[in-house]
């Protein structure tokens, strides 16, 4: 008609919450709720029904098809967000957005067969005897560890990655650094990433490189007031923390750049976002839930659930 204006609203659905609607038509329980909910909103205790899909306690419902349950694990798993995690880590991060019978056992049968693992990954061991844990403060960045991993390939001009670790809530930072480096370096690096963030620490322990037991560097901390604390010598257990935080960070640029090495400083933001938002069995929660109180924002890897192609992805 003259003078109208016709507005249209084009709703675009993903093509996995297809799949999910799908997952419904050769599952009978399922179509039960389907069913019930399309009858009364209130007709099943913990079920809702929203757009065509199902929901447990708010968490997305799959159906009967294997292969959807496959590729969501392993978007949630392979993925740079996932950073092929361990069992516990992937089922608690997956658990997060998606149910389903078994989902458990899934999770722990795909992670255990999972190729990059196996090669990527090495055994770590328990700390035989009794560990030395340092005391700690209920106050987020108030007490760190600081270490570095050395003898990495040349990427981007670095080598070298400074593992910054608060002990109260895990949360960690991971900075890049050119070899050789000095104390002026590792110093300004702290402060351009660690301190104009959280502000200054009462403590930070590390072990005893030759960085951290100069004059220079006691100098520079002892002027703002921070205690330096070294580790035992040859017992690394008492600055654990670091380590074991190391031993994740390497796994994971083994399995994302294991084709490239020489790519692994591009995916180092990847990296410490990975490592924050990955379910710790220690405070049980993510690191980043820990220090801000909050979930961390979901990154929608799973917007089309497949493989990650390895050789595919590139900066």
């Amino acid at each position: 008609r003259k003078g109208s204006t016709l507005m249209a609203t084009t709703i675009i659905t993903p093509t996995w919450i297809e799949s999910v609607e799908k997952s419904y038509e050769q599952d009978p329980k399922c179509q039960e709720l389907l069913q019930k909910l399309l009858i009364a909103a209130d007709a099943e205790k913990h079920y809702t029904l929203t757009a065509g899909v199902l929901r447990y306690k708010g968490r997305i419902l799959i159906g009967n098809d294997e292969d959807l349950k496959h590729q969501l694990i392993d978007s949630l798993h392979s993925s740079a967000v996932g950073g092929h995690s361990g069992i516990v880590a992937n089922y608690q991060r997956i658990k997060r957005l998606f149910y389903w019978p078994g989902m458990k056992k899934d999770v722990e049968k795909f992670i255990t067969e999972c190729p990059v693992c196996q090669r990527a990954k090495a055994e770590h061991c328990q700390y035989p005897g009794l560990l030395d844990p340092l005391p700690l403060r209920d106050m987020a960045w108030a007490h760190l560890t600081m270490d570095f991993i050395e003898g990495l390939p040349k990427s981007s001009g670095k080598e070298v990655i400074l593992v910054v670790v608060d002990r109260y809530t895990k949360y960690t930072h991971f900075i890049s650094l050119p070899h050789p480096y000095n104390v002026n370096m590792v110093a300004q690096a702290f402060m351009d990433n660690v301190f104009k963030l959280h502000g200054p620490p009462i403590s930070i322990v590390t072990d005893r490189d030759r960085i951290f037991t100069s004059n220079m560097w006691e100098g520079i901390f002892k002027a703002m007031k921070i205690k330096l604390r070294l580790s035992t010598a040859y017992q690394t257990q008492s600055d654990g923390q670091t380590k074991r935080v190391n031993q994740c960070l390497e796994s994971y640029l083994r399995c994302m750049v294991f084709q490239e090495p020489k790519k692994w400083h591009s995916w180092l933001p990847l990296a410490e976002w990975w490592y924050n938002t990955t379910y710790h069995t220690a405070t049980k929660f993510t690191p980043f839930q820990a220090l801000y109180s909050y979930p961390p924002p979901l990154i929608s890897e799973i917007a089309i659930p497949g493989p990650v192609d390895t050789d595919a992805r590139d900066f």
